[in-house]
């Protein structure tokens, strides 16, 4: 699997990923988010990080600022790493449906151990997923630097067209 996709000539239309972002909402606190997070970290290697419940929904039974869900972000070659397994879990195939307008794709992963090298612990139990895959092109930096951040021009956006052509050259049937 190819870390770019590089258009013939221009270096700074190549495409990339930029990171890869497992998300595991258990919608509890305790014993359920320790486990996601032995978890997440036996898939990535990465410790996670807890994410927060924002406002407090009684009929879930979830408090504002109490832990629900948890999260690992993956840049570079751990990224590229962890996706291929990640795909393989879902036969190389991703809906048309998953991509939207800026170049990014989610999926979601119903069971953990369908991931390859992942074994079943009965003390950890099964939970499910969602992946978020994050494409980019040579420049995006300017949006998200601290000193004079600036827009990412059209042409140098990624559309949707174009992350669908970068994930069938990697080898993934997009139906």
């Amino acid at each position: 699997m190819s870390l770019t996709l590089q258009e013939e000539g221009n270096v700074m239309k190549s495409i990339r990923i930029g990171k890869v972002v497992l998300n595991a909402a258990v919608g509890k606190s305790g014993e359920p988010i320790e486990k996601a997070k032995k978890i997440l970290e036996e898939i990535t290697g990465e410790v996670p990080a807890v994410r927060r419940a924002k406002k407090t929904i009684r009929d879930f039974g979830i408090h504002k600022g109490e832990p629900i869900a948890v999260i690992v972000t993956l840049r570079k070659a751990k990224a590229i790493q962890v996706l291929k397994r990640l795909l393989t879990a879902k036969g190389n195939k991703l809906k048309a449906s998953s991509f939207d307008e800026y170049g990014n794709v989610s999926f979601g992963i119903r069971e953990h151990i369908d991931i390859p090298g992942v074994k079943y612990k009965p003390e950890l139990g099964i939970i499910g997923m969602d992946v978020c895959i994050s494409l980019e092109r040579p420049g995006y930096r300017v949006a998200r630097r601290k000193i004079m951040p600036c827009k990412i021009g059209k042409e140098q956006r990624i559309g949707r067209e174009e992350a669908i052509e970068f994930f069938k050259a990697l080898g993934v049937e997009v139906v």
